[in-house]
């Protein structure tokens, strides 16, 4: 392979949900190297949530220590950048999705990101992290799998810190225990 060229056979997570739901920091808390991010500067309403915001994608690996690499891609958050979500899934072994539990409404945030990528969780699998818990709770864990019941979906759902790497590695795990890879 000619260097430079991606291998279509590489093992790789991809990390989604919306801004501010904590993907860029998760990523970060478990990388084996630092990660390459593509942050700018918020604008308009995302101003208010943080000063910056990841508008490619954000990339890392980790070693299983079983000799295996899987490497880590972290989607911007905002729908108009939804054509790199299909770039970036692809040959994807599944997804962790991160929700943010402040947000107004974040059942209708879990609700958007499992239809947008339906597709993808259908060929491989997710685990859902529910972060900033307990900042401003719009919904409680069992709000979130009441929600996936009544979609017909049962998924593993966590309450994460997407700063803490033990947190962010039980998704992870747990995302790699249901695939059959």
């Amino acid at each position: 392979m000619e260097t430079g060229m991606m291998d279509p056979t590489l093992e790789k997570i991809i990390f989604t949900g919306p801004v501010g739901a904590g993907k860029t920091a998760a990523i970060a808390a478990i990388s084996d190297v630092p990660p390459v991010s593509t942050d700018v500067a918020c604008q308009g309403d995302e101003r208010r949530l943080k000063a910056t915001t990841t508008v490619a994608m954000d990339y890392s690996y980790i070693d299983l220590g079983d000799g295996r690499r899987v490497h880590l891609y972290g989607t911007p958050g905002q729908a108009r950048f939804d054509f790199m979500w299909e770039l970036l899934t692809r040959n994807g072994l599944g997804l962790v999705l991160l929700i943010n539990n402040d947000h107004p409404e974040p059942l209708s945030q879990l609700d958007f990101y499992l239809d947008a990528f339906a597709d993808f969780i259908a060929r491989t699998g997710v685990v859902i992290g529910i972060t900033r818990m307990g900042l401003a709770d719009q919904a409680r864990l069992e709000d979130y799998q009441n929600r996936l019941f009544e979609r017909g979906q049962v998924y593993p759902v966590f309450e994460v810190d997407g700063r803490c790497g033990d947190d962010v590695r039980i998704l992870v795990q747990a995302l790699l225990a249901i695939l059959t890879i």
